[in-house]
């Protein structure tokens, strides 16, 4: 008998021999708490935290669309080393100084509407992933909208050719986990849900792999925001992807209602808003007229709804924009050219009326690229990077407001 047992151990090793970590990163979740996830493809390994070693924790285990294991481990706070695997992971910086903010990096494939995938003038995310990490940023907030590859490449198109679809592992790891790979090394992250993570659309893998909640398998659905402390400022996740751009859903109405009054609850200040959709932002739209605004995120703003915030981060609109607004309404950052096909919106903002929001002045660029805040004394600069790392402008937030240079 022990030498059958011996024998069986024995032929196990192999396939433990093999087993992979596929992608290893840190992200922060409500209250800031920090924790460790890992897609393998054998059992959870140990993770090494302070030179002590401890169990990681399956968050899910492999079925037929997600074929790997995922698995977790919170962080102490002050953790100052952590290892898996032999891979070493960033740990969280009590007061980031440097930030990334990029967003929308997914590959276009949806019916007709096909991106050159394997062209990286056309989709260049995983250049500009490892640009941004070259910066060695403190923190990487990715303001949503991950996974793009929805239907097949069509036949003999060799710009997509290869590329896997659907809400599964194959598709997850080549439009995000992939490409992602040097910003899991270089900072940790921050998730925002997109509409593109919806429940009719990548709901499902996304609450499963970087979703903010401890249970992977919960039914998709809304979730609330959550407050993420960094040092002297706070940032508040909000998740409007369900939020309609160009019609009220009344039935949601009340869930962001509620979600804005949360945001006075949260501290320190000064708060930071992230969001996938912005509620105010331009795009050209029929006959070239710019429009923008989201109507159900409108229709759920009561009087002085975003008096506790300072500045608000988005995407969703394929450029980068800044926009400061007339009134009391904090300035607004979007971020989402990192990778999908662009939006045109006009250059010059200033004096537009969206959706009853005037904006006092703002500009938007097109072409793809990220963002880096580096926070100096009481003002964040904010350089502009292109997909290609270099720096395209900088502008700075200080005193309620964005500057760019004309």
């Amino acid at each position: 008998m022990r030498r059958f047992l011996a024998a069986f151990l024995f032929a196990l090793l192999p396939l433990a021999a093999k087993a992979e970590a596929l992608a290893h990163w840190v992200q922060l979740g409500p209250g800031g708490m920090a924790q460790a996830r890992v897609v393998v493809t054998g059992a959870c390994p140990a993770i090494d935290i302070d030179g002590m070693q401890t169990a990681m924790h399956e968050r899910a285990a492999p079925d037929a669309a997600f074929a790997i294991r995922l698995c977790s481990a919170d962080l102490p706070k002050n953790a100052k080393s952590v290892s898996v695997m032999g891979a070493s992971l960033p740990v969280p910086a009590a007061a980031p100084q440097r930030i990334v903010v990029l967003g929308d990096t997914g590959c276009r494939i949806k019916g007709s509407a096909v991106q050159a995938c394997n062209d990286p003038a056309k989709w260049p995310f995983p250049v500009l992933a490892a640009k941004a990490a070259a910066l060695k940023p403190d923190l990487i907030i990715h303001v949503g909208d991950y996974l793009y590859r929805e239907t097949p490449c069509p036949v003999g198109d060799a710009g997509c050719a290869g590329s896997p679809s659907g809400d599964n592992w194959p598709s997850w790891n080549a439009d995000f986990f992939t490409p992602a790979a040097p910003l899991f090394a270089a900072a940790p992250m921050i998730f925002v849900r997109g509409n593109h993570e919806d429940c009719p659309r990548s709901g499902a893998g996304w609450l499963r792999l970087i979703g903010p909640g401890e249970d992977a398998h919960a039914p998709c659905g809304h979730l609330a925001p959550y407050a993420v402390p960094l040092g002297t400022m706070t940032l508040a996740v909000m998740d409007d992807a369900s939020a309609p751009d160009i019609s009220v859903d009344s039935n949601l109405v009340p869930t962001y209602r509620a979600d804005f009054a949360a945001l006075g609850k949260f501290g320190p200040a000064p708060l930071w808003l992230a969001m996938h959709r912005p509620i105010w932002g331009a795009v050209k739209g029929p006959f070239g007229i710019p429009v923008g605004g989201n109507a159900t995120l409108i229709a759920s703003l009561d009087a002085n709804a975003l008096a506790p915030v300072s500045l608000m981060l988005s995407g969703h609109i394929h450029a980068f924009e800044v926009l400061n607004y007339r009134g009391s309404v904090p300035p607004q950052l979007l971020a989402g050219n990192s990778g999908d096909n662009l939006d045109a919106a006009p250059s010059d903002l200033g004096g537009l009326n969206l959706s009853g929001q005037f904006v006092t002045d703002g500009i938007s660029r097109g072409g793809f690229g990220f963002l880096l805040m580096t926070r100096n004394d009481k003002t964040w600069n904010i350089e502009v990077h292109n997909a290609d790392g270099t720096l395209a402008m900088t502008c700075t937030f200080a005193g309620g407001r964005i500057d760019c240079p004309k």
